[in-house]
């Protein structure tokens, strides 16, 4: 039997923003600096891995070693230049964290992602930090999903047994992180088709579904 849910950990890109394609935008731009030309289907391995994951795994593909501190700082610079005024949270996110608050349920925030892109993302889409009990970035866990890390500590910070928590992701990595963790899953069809999702306790297509249709 399911034990109630306490908290409500977010993944980010995917979840609350939809922020690949400027990812690889701005990853790709990096990339050209080096005279490397990459393809979309070349960073599909990588998503909600973490940046060093991404980004290495990119170069990778195409026989390019990075320098991940050079490279990753320059790609989040790039990254904040191509986003300003254009990302925009998405469907439902809004009304889901406020129904969310109004049932006195803790949140988080638990990205593979840098602190700085996590800044980036949710000063742009006009959620502030303060809007979550807890924020854990990539920097603060060694092993980035698919293993369970980042969010037994996401857990850990708002004080609630993972087995307490619903973890909303949008990745196949992220997923099995959720599981791993002993948490429910709720995963949304942003980045992969619902089949590769199927180890999610369920699967929709947006936030908008309402919290009530989620845990009742």
């Amino acid at each position: 039997m399911n034990k109630q849910i306490k908290a409500i950990l977010f993944d980010m890109d995917g979840v609350l923003v939809d922020s690949e394609e400027y990812i690889f935008a701005a990853a790709r731009m990096m990339f050209a600096e080096h005279d490397v030309q990459v393809k979309p289907e070349d960073a599909l391995p990588f998503v909600g891995t973490g940046e060093n994951s991404y980004i290495a795994g990119i170069g990778r593909a195409n026989g390019f070693e990075v320098e991940i501190e050079r490279d990753k700082a320059r790609t989040y610079q790039l990254y904040g230049e191509i986003t300003h005024g254009k990302l925009k949270s998405l469907p439902g996110t809004a009304t889901f964290i406020q129904q969310c608050r109004q049932r006195g349920l803790k949140l988080a925030v638990a990205s593979s992602a840098d602190s700085v892109k996590i800044e980036i993302n949710l000063r742009e889409i006009g959620v502030p930090a303060g809007t979550f009990d807890a924020i854990v970035s990539g920097e603060e866990v060694e092993r980035k999903k698919p293993f369970p890390d980042i969010y037994l500590l996401a857990a850990e910070k708002v004080g609630v047994s993972p087995d307490e928590c619903l973890v909303v992701e949008d990745a196949v990595s992220g997923v099995t992180a959720a599981k791993a963790a002993g948490a429910r899953c709720l995963a949304l069809t942003t980045s992969f088709p619902a089949e590769k999702l199927s180890a999610a306790d369920q699967i929709v297509d947006s936030l908008a579904i309402g919290l009530d249709e989620v845990i009742g």
